[in-house]
């Protein structure tokens, strides 16, 4: 569980992600940071010493729907104990073939109805986990908690911000017993000497409910869209469901390369938080190997835009978001990254053709948006129910 942060800004979240990416599901090549002659490297872990411990299933106890008792202290450094109260539900479920999980909070207070989104992710290198959170009000990322399980307890730390000072933040998990744990969550102002506690859960598992083991992709993908939302919150509705997905890649960009290569695979994607929210699920072979890629996508309320990040097997965090709008269908986000040692302003556009059939594609630009070298063009065709 995680809880309802003050964020730190994205553009400061300092995440180099060794992956390939596909712009349907929010990715685009990097090709600073992965050979395409060794694709195949993305979805097995490197070699690790006998002695590192395994902690992939450090988590699992964490799968299900729990009510929760939480208790929020207003300003934890200035003494005050004085706090508010809330009690919800938190719904945990494995995505991406159990290598991650989603986490859905609800949660009543003395100000109002609170939701928060949590995506968990293990580093099979680093034998870590990340904690991703983001608030349905906010909807602004927060920099992760990575950390690790010993002797039953979790400790997932990160650099943050309180009143506009940067403060250590920790994050642990404790009391882990069958049907019931804690999450605890503490700042620090003098490097970790000493911990103040910020927010506070006791969850108890909901014995007559059961989470699922995975979103299903083809829930509500007819459902109407509300012509009330014209915000923008339902722009990626079109996207639910499972696509059978033809990838071409340039395989230098930038360099003057005229060589592509051919990739087939399939995109699943899932609503989550009403459509507030998805996960797209991304897995393809060609001649550079095979490639697996988990995308989040979510909307952000006070800026009426959306956000799509994303990982890999090997990585376990999230990276630097792109952000934009859909505008007549079409949406271009826009980030700005390191590619072969060069700062480059990176684009992804993502439309719909018909219900069946959609198109994305990625595209770099060496000279702030002047013009522009597209370098990954995806087709989708939508799967047909058998």
């Amino acid at each position: 569980m995680a809880k309802h942060r003050r964020p730190i800004n994205q553009r400061s979240i300092k995440l180099r992600i060794v992956v390939l990416c596909l712009l349907m599901c929010g990715f685009g090549w990097r090709p600073d940071l992965a050979s395409p002659l060794t694709a195949q490297g993305v979805s097995d872990a490197a070699p690790q010493p006998a002695s590192v411990r395994d902690g992939q299933h450090d988590f699992d106890f964490n799968i299900g729907v729990w009510h929760t008792h939480i208790r929020r202290v207003l300003d934890p450094f200035s003494g005050s104990s004085k706090s508010i109260e809330l009690n919800g539900t938190v719904t945990v479920r494995k995505v991406w073939d159990g290598r991650a999980q989603l986490e859905e909070i609800e949660a009543d207070g003395p100000n109002g109805h609170w939701e928060g989104l949590t995506l968990f992710l293990y580093n099979p290198q680093s034998h870590q986990w990340s904690q991703s959170f983001i608030d349905s009000k906010m909807g602004v990322l927060t920099a992760p908690l990575i950390g690790s399980f010993k002797d039953g307890r979790g400790e997932l730390f990160s650099l943050d911000t309180f009143h506009d000072k940067s403060i250590l933040d920790r994050g642990v998990w404790s009391n882990i017993k069958p049907g019931s744990h804690r999450f605890e969550e503490s700042y620090s102002n003098d490097g970790g000497a000493t911990w103040v506690p910020a927010f506070i859960a006791d969850l108890t598992q909901e014995t007559q409910s059961a989470a699922p083991d995975v979103l299903d992709p083809a829930a509500n993908k007819n459902e109407k869209i509300s012509t009330a939302a014209e915000d923008g919150q339902h722009d990626f509705d079109f996207d639910f469901g499972t696509w059978k997905t033809h990838s071409s890649r340039l395989l230098h960009p930038l360099t003057g390369s005229t060589t592509w290569v051919d990739m087939d695979g399939a995109t699943v994607v899932k609503k989550v938080w009403d459509g507030r929210a998805n996960l797209a699920e991304y897995k393809a072979d060609g001649s550079a190997g095979h490639i697996e890629l988990l995308s989040l996508r979510w909307f952000n309320p006070t800026t009426n835009e959306w956000n799509l990040d994303f990982a890999t097997p090997t990585v376990g965090t999230l990276g630097i978001p792109g952000v934009s709008e859909f505008k007549n269908g079409r949406g271009n986000f826009y980030d700005y990254e390191l590619i072969n040692g060069r700062s480059v302003v990176v684009r992804f556009s993502i439309w719909k053709i018909t219900p069946d059939t959609a198109q994305s594609e990625q595209a770099f630009s060496g000279d702030g948006g002047k013009t522009w070298e597209v370098n990954w063009i995806n087709k989708y065709e939508r799967e047909t129910e058998k």
